[in-house]
């Protein structure tokens, strides 16, 4: 089905579960308010599926091409900007798995999980052996990285857990991704000021990007992989996929034409006229 990688765990607090909740009161989610709600849920996963016994976690490869418009500007390569958004994508796949689950243990039920609900992905996979987390956050698949998305399937059917070890840190003395981080937001190994991070301020924030903010952009005016593209474990696989139309056409769009081309993809998230603005922020800080 394309996954990369699958782990399975029981629905039992999760791994980093008191360091989340000690950076949501140290404010570091910025204006994420989504994010302080339903932590009954985040620390009790069970209670997202009634009856819940099984947790099964999956990772599915983005693609390690970075998109690009003709003129050199680009996105960051999960917005894969060429199909449609990776939550519906995913949920389909996934949904086919739990019908399989459900066929092979009558009576049981499931529920999926792609990047919405409020679960600790990472922590979860982490749990279930998939991968460790890096000091840049995210979760790192030995032999593969960590450009993928993340995917659960809650399900009530109780499968017996291989012998699952949690993966140490692998990182070692290598902070190359703190060095490397354009705005500071990674203020040391495993800890994110969500308020100074360029995916943060590109997509989730809705205010305008100022001009400072816009020279640190470098070329990328959706997101950032810059702790990912300098992490070792993805060393290799970095190239561009010409798959965006040029900054002239976003620029002159109609709301309308920004419908029809990216409408069902991961840029509706931030929507055309933050889009905007974050082009012209990279524009009006090159010529200072």
């Amino acid at each position: 089905m394309g996954f990369v990688a699958v782990g399975f765990c029981r629905p039992e607090k999760p791994f980093f579960f008191d360091q989340f909740c000690s950076w949501i009161a140290a404010g570091k989610h910025a204006k994420m308010a989504w994010l302080e709600r339903n932590q009954a849920l985040r620390q009790n996963p069970a209670g997202l599926l009634d009856g819940c016994q099984t947790v099964i976690c999956l990772a599915y490869p983005y693609s390690s091409k970075k998109p690009c418009t003709p003129d050199g500007f680009t996105a960051a390569r999960y917005t894969e900007p060429d199909k449609s958004d990776y939550h519906d994508r995913l949920r389909a796949l996934a949904k086919m798995l739990a019908r399989f689950i459900v066929d092979s243990y009558p009576g049981t039920r499931t529920r999926v999980c792609v990047d919405s609900a409020p679960i600790l992905e990472r922590s979860l996979a982490y749990a279930s052996g998939m991968g460790f987390i890096g000091k840049n956050n995210m979760l790192i698949i030995p032999g593969y990285g960590s450009y993928v998305f993340l995917v659960e399937i809650l399900t009530t059917a109780f499968l017996s857990l291989p012998k699952n070890e949690s993966r140490e840190n692998q990182c070692g003395s290598c902070t190359l991704c703190v060095d490397a981080c354009p705005t500071g937001a990674l203020e040391g190994p495993f800890s994110i000021d969500a308020s100074k991070c360029l995916s943060y301020l590109t997509i989730e924030d809705h205010g305008a990007v100022d001009n400072h903010t816009g020279r640190r952009m470098g070329k990328c005016f959706f997101g950032c992989d810059v702790c990912q593209e300098v992490c070792p474990f993805n060393e290799g696989r970095s190239s561009f996929n010409p798959c965006i139309v040029s900054t002239e056409e976003i620029l002159s769009m109609h709301a309308k034409d920004f419908e029809q081309k990216f409408g069902k993809t991961a840029f509706a998230r931030a929507g055309l006229e933050k889009i905007k603005g974050n082009i012209r922020a990279i524009g009006l800080s090159s010529l200072e």
